[in-house]
């Protein structure tokens, strides 16, 4: 058995030596180290030694089987290092090569337009509100002073589910959601930016779905000066420290009094140009004090507090910001115009 062994030991040593390869190395560890292989063959006959041979025949057993471990692991770094060194010459990279342009992304206009406003009247002390798109009839028309007859509701004619149930026309029912949330017991200053839905033909300044900014401030004593500076401020601010406003009357169901803001063109500087239409304004947004009915459903009590609300819509803020013609534009998704935009 012991010429057994050594001859094993030889045989396997001579094969490890000469492996070009994992899988023949794994094939040679099988036939002499496995449960069929040589050496377990060996084994397997000691039961005819005599009681003092079998530990000098099982010695001898482990120092071959580990001869032929350490063999076979020491050929497995080699082989496993000559093909690392064979991959990394077949996959050089030239480092002098130019490097590949990545593209990268940014902001959508809107986007920009949108953080730009949340950013201001957040600097005033406002908190950013949102609410469902899918609005209920109650909040998007009867909480705001708009019942189910009330003929302004065909101003906003909108994509309804169900008979309670629509695509929001405005971003209103946010306030009056914020109002009953806050049960008459507090001031408070919002914006509630976001989606809104109305059946208007598509062109060139109207769209069936656009994005609206609308802000609402209650507390007690507030006055229609108030409104005013606070409109002022976002005029100047997005559009540049010159610029002057001007309120004109207007009716919304939900204020009394009611306003438009208008701001002085930018082109002409309040001279009167094609842009103005040859009166020197602009028209931005509305806005106005909060109607008494839309405090007492929202909870507060009128006689104790009052309110400014205004509201905006953020392509027409972009279009005469950066002279967008169509607003349809921010919705064709075209890469070459969104690109000029990524830094606004």
């Amino acid at each position: 058995m012991k010429e057994q062994l050594e001859t094993i030991q030889q045989e396997a040593l001579a094969k490890i030596e000469d492996a070009e390869g994992m899988t023949s190395l794994q094939d040679i560890r099988v036939a002499y180290l496995g449960k069929k292989g040589s050496i377990t063959k060996v084994l397997k006959g000691m039961g005819q030694l005599s009681p003092e041979e079998r530990p000098v025949i099982g010695e001898m057993a482990n120092k071959v089987r580990n001869i032929i471990t350490e063999a076979i692991e020491e050929k497995a770094a080699k082989l496993e290092g000559a093909a690392l060194n064979e991959q990394l010459e077949s996959e050089t990279i030239d480092v002098t090569l130019p490097g590949r342009k990545v593209n990268v992304g940014g902001p959508h206009l809107l986007t920009s337009i949108v953080e730009e406003i949340e950013d201001l009247f957040i600097g005033m002390g406002y908190e950013i509100k949102e609410g469902p798109e899918v609005e209920t009839d109650y909040y998007n028309f009867e909480a705001l002073n708009l019942p189910k007859d009330h003929p302004a509701r065909d101003m906003q004619d909108s994509f309804y589910i169900t008979n309670e149930l629509l695509l929001r026309t405005h971003t209103s029912p946010v306030q009056a959601r914020t109002m009953e949330s806050y049960k008459g017991e507090r001031p408070f200053k919002m914006i509630c930016p976001g989606k809104v839905y109305r059946r208007d033909s598509d062109d060139a300044t109207h769209s069936h779905q656009f994005t609206q900014i609308e802000g609402l401030l209650v507390d007690k004593n507030v006055r229609m000066s108030d409104l005013k500076g606070t409109l002022d401020k976002f005029a100047k601010q997005m559009f540049g420290k010159d610029r002057e406003i001007r309120l004109r009357p207007s009716y919304f169901p939900f204020t009394e009094p009611s306003v438009e803001m208008d701001i002085s063109c930018k082109v002409c500087n309040g001279d009167g140009c094609s842009v103005c239409k040859g009166t020197g304004w602009i028209e931005i947004l509305g806005g106005g004090m909060v109607h008494p009915k839309v405090l007492e459903m929202g909870g507060y009590d009128p006689s104790v507090y009052s309110g400014f609300a205004f509201g905006m819509g953020p392509e027409r803020i972009a279009m005469l910001k950066y002279g967008v013609s169509d607003i349809r534009s921010f919705y064709m998704n075209d890469i070459r115009f969104l690109k000029q935009y990524h830094h606004a």
